[in-house]
């Protein structure tokens, strides 16, 4: 997809949950909600296409909150959407999702809506809230009788890394098209989460396993994860091919490279797992946000403190926000990569 740009657009704040690991609620349950107002979402979108069309690159939308549906001009959104002809996905919750609302969906260009299952019953409604587990277990048919892609996402942390095997069971038996998981990253400088970097590693051949399993069943795995790119590495699955341009970053974090994240306020961020405000949609023009100097800082690969020493940079660098999560430095170790350099 290198010739899309990816913008995570947070259109508000609502939302039916308060998760542990959310950003948004994490540190203050109560923070007052925003919402971006419908002038603002049209102002946006123009913001976003316009640098799209300067940079030669196809805009692809991810609309997500809070809960995007519960924003007052959702549908107007997704109308505004289609009349331009543009793609989008939902990251959303499922309760507020019906036959008649996935079919609407659909209409408007939904391609897919993802959900997310952060543990087996007790884990996820513990995470999450009492109930989540089962209704999203029973959205993820309506989503795809709809004809939407259904697509599951799991946060992994050292509270339910040994339950992801059989998420992974629940996922193939439920027809899910989609399953990716990424790790959890802290918002302060919490530890109990931190899986060991052997540890993690043997998670990895864990699922990787089930992946072999279920490859014929129509399930989609999808290593989001950067650190697959180092266990595919040293099976000897994933190889460096010669003739490569070495200044050239070929794939990893897509920070300061394809992506942005666009919150209800208008701030613009890197990445949105981690404090990286480049600035506003409101009063900067995206085009001149993408290549100032604020994000040019996220494309320094040579600061990289261990990856910058590894044959890997190009294609991996683990998860920059994750380590950002446990040490505050953006270009520290990543604290799950078991690699020697």
């Amino acid at each position: 997809m290198e010739q899309y740009f990816a913008f995570q657009w947070h259109i508000t704040d609502s939302c039916d949950q308060r998760c542990q690991h959310c950003y948004i609620f994490s540190e203050d349950q109560d923070i007052p909600l925003k919402e971006m107002s419908y002038q603002d979402i049209e102002s946006v979108l123009n913001n976003c296409t316009e640098m799209c069309r300067k940079l030669n690159r196809i805009p692809y939308f991810y609309i997500t909150g809070g809960d995007p549906l519960l924003h007052k001009n959702f549908w107007n959104m997704l109308e505004l959407l289609k009349s331009q002809n543009l793609a989008f996905s939902i990251l959303g919750n499922p309760f507020h999702l019906s036959e008649e609302v996935c079919q609407k969906l659909k209409y408007y260009g939904c391609e897919r809506y993802q959900l997310s299952i952060d543990g087996l019953r007790d884990t996820h409604d513990f995470i999450r809230k009492p109930g989540s587990f089962n209704t999203t277990i029973e959205k993820i048919r309506c989503i795809r009788e709809a004809g939407i892609k259904s697509v599951i996402m799991t946060t992994v942390s050292n509270t339910n890394v040994k339950e992801i095997p059989e998420i992974i069971d629940l996922v193939v038996k439920n027809h899910v098209d989609v399953f990716a998981f990424a790790r959890y990253c802290p918002t302060s400088f919490e530890k109990s989460t931190l899986i060991a970097p052997q540890k993690y590693k043997e998670f990895l051949q864990v699922c990787w396993e089930k992946f072999e399993e279920y490859k014929d069943s129509g399930t989609t795995f999808n290593l989001k994860d950067h650190l697959w790119t180092l266990f595919l590495y040293e099976k000897g699955v994933f190889t460096i091919t010669e003739g490569l341009d070495d200044g050239t970053i070929y794939d990893g974090c897509n920070c300061g490279n394809c992506h942005v994240t666009i919150l209800p306020n208008g701030d613009v961020y890197a990445c949105r797992r981690f404090e990286s405000r480049v600035g506003n949609v409101y009063t900067d023009r995206l085009y001149d946000i993408f290549l100032g100097e604020q994000m040019g800082q996220y494309r320094q690969y040579g600061n990289f403190e261990k990856c910058s020493k590894c044959e890997l940079l190009r294609f991996c660098r683990g998860c920059p926000a994750v380590t950002y999560g446990y040490s505050h430095d953006f270009y520290g170790a990543d604290p799950q990569c078991w690699k020697e350099v």
